[in-house]
């Protein structure tokens, strides 16, 4: 660890970003949307490559979520200070790179009124903040309790949330075996119905999970050994990769999927982040990381500064994602796309993300 720096959190930042990249250039294959035409992935094999990328990089939104709460939680300031400094760095980016979507990308068919309550549909990868901001919301909450559970008590508290990453698939084997309820379309689990979506467990499910991660690798994870960690973590990562990406390799359908894409959220339960698969394998990817305590001069000249922009990357990388992916697909295979389009996503958004933080003043205001 360097002065006021966790190292390993630095090498995840920027790694975690590149995964992003990789799976948002991998998705334009089998959701289809826009020309170039890519109807020939089947055929090239093409879907055994965006799925390993899926096995492979879908930790990436969850790592940064354990990045936040190992760094954050439990919460040390008073509740209003951490607001004001938390919400508002992440807030007023988020705003002016929302605003930016809606402006260069938008119709002006009532996008901008959308601002008021949602983000936009032009930059759909900004729910990622949204989330976040939930997650900072609960950090004060439960930050009395965080200091002084036992690892048994949030080991068990782990254990219950898992169990609630496997509801997608219960809402499935439900509607296959008894068919669908007839007050819905969509099989309900343990009290919601339609007017409540409030279940039993709606309390404990989602990102919070991953919250409690980064807090008992904080407090209790015992260090190991590389040879230890990998011992545990690559059968984990496996693990998970096999319940993540055989569901979603094997979906039947002709791809690109060209239904509306709230429609495609069936055919991604498996890779959806607050699964099963993605939870075994994001903890593996954390233990790795958690190995990497390099501090040379590398990472000083280039991680450190990635991760410090990654906040930026991440709000930006759509703009400069989608060109690059429309200029590469037609001439290189499927493998090659997403490599090339991710690569030059990473390099010209971190670059782009340096620069605008070097502004005096304005600069983290933008890019975080």
């Amino acid at each position: 660890m360097e002065k006021n720096r966790i190292v390993f959190l630095d090498w995840m930042r920027a790694a975690a970003c590149l995964m992003v990249m990789a799976i948002h250039s991998a998705e334009p294959f089998y959701l289809g949307g826009e020309p170039p035409d890519v109807t020939h992935i089947e055929s090239s094999g093409g879907m055994a490559w965006i799925t390993a990328v899926e096995c492979i990089c879908r930790p990436c939104v969850p790592l940064f979520a354990m990045a936040s709460a190992y760094l954050l939680f439990p919460v040390t300031q008073p509740t209003g200070a951490f607001f004001r400094r938390r919400l508002a760095r992440v807030a007023v980016p988020f705003a002016i790179w929302a605003a930016a979507y809606v402006a260069v990308l938008g119709d002006g068919s009532g996008s901008w009124g959308k601002l008021l309550f949602n983000f936009p549909d032009e930059g759909g990868h900004l729910w990622f903040v949204p989330m976040l901001f939930g997650m900072y919301l609960l950090m004060p909450l439960l930050s009395p309790w965080a200091e002084k559970a036992s690892e048994r008590e949030l080991k068990g508290w782990i254990m219950l949330w898992f169990a609630t990453t496997l509801f997608p698939f219960l809402r499935q084997a439900w509607g296959r075996l008894f068919g669908e309820p007839s007050f819905g379309a969509v099989p309900y689990l343990f009290g919601e119905c339609p007017w409540n979506g409030f279940g039993a467990f709606h309390y404990v499910s989602g990102f919070m999970g991953y919250m409690l991660l980064g807090l008992w690798f904080r407090r209790f994870a015992k260090e190991r050994s590389l040879a230890q960690t990998l011992l545990t973590a690559v059968p984990l990562w496996i693990a998970g990769a096999a319940v993540t990406g055989i569901p979603f390799y094997s979906v039947p359908g002709a791809y690109p999927f060209d239904a509306p894409y709230a429609a495609a959220v069936g055919m991604e339960t498996s890779i959806e982040y607050c699964s099963p698969g993605v939870a075994l394998s994001t903890v593996a990817a954390f233990m790795i990381f958690r190995k990497l305590d390099f501090g040379g001069a590398f990472y000083k000249k280039v991680v450190r500064p990635v991760s410090e922009a990654s906040y930026g990357m991440y709000l930006m990388h759509m703009f400069i994602l989608t060109p690059v992916f429309g200029k590469l697909c037609p001439h290189l295979p499927v493998p090659l796309t997403i490599a090339a389009t991710a690569a030059a996503t990473f390099v010209c958004s971190a670059l782009a993300s340096i620069l605008l933080r070097r502004i005096p003043f304005a600069g983290k205001w933008i890019a975080g």
